[in-house]
């Protein structure tokens, strides 16, 4: 009866194990697995990015930004199906190449984004056998990044932040506006080959109206306040470039523009919104955006980024601070107002 007993007993049990009861593990594993595969159990897609930032600053970072959210629009989430490799080199040259040396090493990634012309051409040096985008890049072409803006070829493309036709803007409305600015000094790291030519640019666009460029240069960050302050008495205004040396510290110019009643005048928005007066521009997480459209396009449809065109911004608008104006010592008036097409968004109360 024993004998008996225990074999119904063993039936019963291989029954149960062959129908899947009394064993909960099978439930578990699928719980673990449940981010890497679809429903159908299929492998889902994963990626990972590589960033290399020169250093941070709101219109890097708002870039950074950007690029992630037009990824996640994708369908391509970090923690879920992405993994990001972000590096910021804190403004240092040996840094910055270390970075680009170790992204270059790592084979795990399937795309790589330098944000900035530094992080961008050490990338370009290392980086050649995976696609490699740019962002908040001036001069793309005279960087030699790319020798064409419309086929760049290779493995490298990506958006420039720099349209040209900004720095006339700003400008005709200085000229118009402002008519007692007759000089007008920038601080510049010349070292950034970003900040030469649209310091360039900007004394062309300058001199047109017979206003002077007066250039206080400078080597690094903790530079800047001196070589603001030694502008003083010799300027009608201050301007800066998308120079990340000096738009790190902005603050001090603020600070001294404000104090001394100097109009200031930026490149970016993100500076104006910081306490700058007046720039002609973009919003940097919309740059950053674009260029996220086509990590998005690499990754999932495998498009070449040398048959992508380098893009540049063309939704140009005057931005307006009107507490730095007030804190400046400057008048708004309507006229000036009236020359910012969305009102709503591009003056800043």
């Amino acid at each position: 009866m024993k004998k008996k007993f225990w074999m119904s007993l063993m039936m019963v049990a291989s029954m149960m194990v062959a129908a899947g009861c009394g064993n909960n593990s099978g439930t578990g594993s699928e719980s673990e697995g449940s981010g890497s595969t679809t429903g159908g159990g299929s492998e889902e897609k994963s990626y990972q990015i590589a960033i290399s930032q020169i250093v941070e600053h709101p219109s890097l970072d708002a870039t950074r930004e950007g690029f992630i959210a037009a990824l996640k629009d994708a369908g391509i989430e970090e923690n879920k199906n992405l993994k990001i490799d972000y590096n910021n080199a804190q403004g240092d040259s040996t840094n910055n190449l270390s970075i680009a040396q170790k992204i270059s090493g790592d084979s795990k990634n399937d795309l790589v984004l330098g944000i900035a012309t530094p992080s961008a051409l050490a990338l370009a040096q290392q980086v050649k056998d995976k696609p490699l985008l740019f962002a908040a890049v001036t001069d793309p072409l005279g960087a030699k990044l790319v020798t064409d803006m419309d086929k760049p070829g290779g493995n490298v493309t990506g958006a420039s932040d720099t349209n040209p036709e900004a720095i006339v803007q700003l400008a005709d409305f200085i000229a118009k506006n402002l008519p007692d600015v007759k000089t007008v000094g920038l601080v510049i790291n010349e070292g950034e080959p970003n900040a030469v030519v649209m310091a360039d640019n900007a004394e062309k666009a300058l001199a047109t109206h017979n206003i002077k460029l007066v250039k206080a240069p400078v080597t690094n960050t903790s530079e800047v306040k001196q070589a603001t302050d030694s502008l003083v008495g010799k300027v009608d205004a201050f301007y800066i470039t998308l120079d990340n040396s000096v738009v790190s510290a902005v603050d001090t110019i603020i600070q001294t523009a404000n104090s001394n009643k100097i109009p200031f005048f930026s490149s970016d928005r993100d500076t104006v919104e910081k306490g700058a007066f007046a720039t002609v521009g973009f919003k940097y997480y919309d740059h950053g955006y674009q260029v996220g459209e086509m990590a998005a396009d690499i990754l999932k449809n495998g498009t070449k980024p040398g048959d992508m065109k380098v893009t540049v911004p063309d939704k140009l608008d005057l931005i307006l601070n009107l507490k730095a104006a007030e804190a400046q010592g400057i008048t708004v008036t309507d006229e000036m107002k009236a020359e910012v097409k969305d009102q709503e968004n591009n003056i800043i109360q």
